[in-house]
């Protein structure tokens, strides 16, 4: 846990970045590398430019402030809510409206080509309905069977 920089906020709720020699970072931005097969590791803190600041191969060796500030800043920036059932579809032929239950409650999206459903690292899946939100499938086979029937009609 010897970290070789501090997080804090500033009277603006923006993160900053102190390193060990006292230069402060304003307005830095944690980017996950792997959001969802390693959401824990690789994250990277990076400037107002873009210019990687900081490395951090496991939030777990973090002090336990630092954590919560980065995983607070995280939250605030990533919405990918996570589909744990599909309700029902208005049609078998894209656009089609999906009703589901995700684990941010109950919502529809608009599926506007096949194409909008992408294989990530096995076995999930990616949707991006018509707003840009992407949904999230960790686990196809951990649907119920409703569910998987709608969902292979469309992969």
């Amino acid at each position: 846990m010897n970290e070789n920089f501090q997080l804090h906020r500033d009277r603006f709720g923006h993160l900053v970045l102190t390193e060990s020699d006292g230069r402060e970072h304003l307005a830095v931005e944690p980017t996950r590398a792997f959001p969802i097969s390693a959401p824990q590791e690789g994250i990277a803190v990076l400037s107002r430019e873009g210019h990687e600041l900081a490395w951090i191969a496991r939030v777990a060796d973090l002090t336990e402030q630092t954590r919560r500030l980065l995983e607070d800043e995280l939250a605030g920036r990533e919405f990918m809510p996570e589909i744990r059932q599909v309700r029902g579809v208005s049609g078998y032929a894209t656009p089609c409206t999906w009703q589901v239950e995700t684990d941010r409650g109950g919502t529809s999206l608009v599926l506007h080509a096949e194409e909008d459903i992408r294989r990530l690292a096995a076995p999930a899946l990616l949707i991006v309905d018509s707003r840009g939100i992407q949904f999230l499938i960790r686990d196809p086979r951990a649907l119920d069977a409703t569910s998987r029937k709608i969902l292979d009609r469309f992969l």
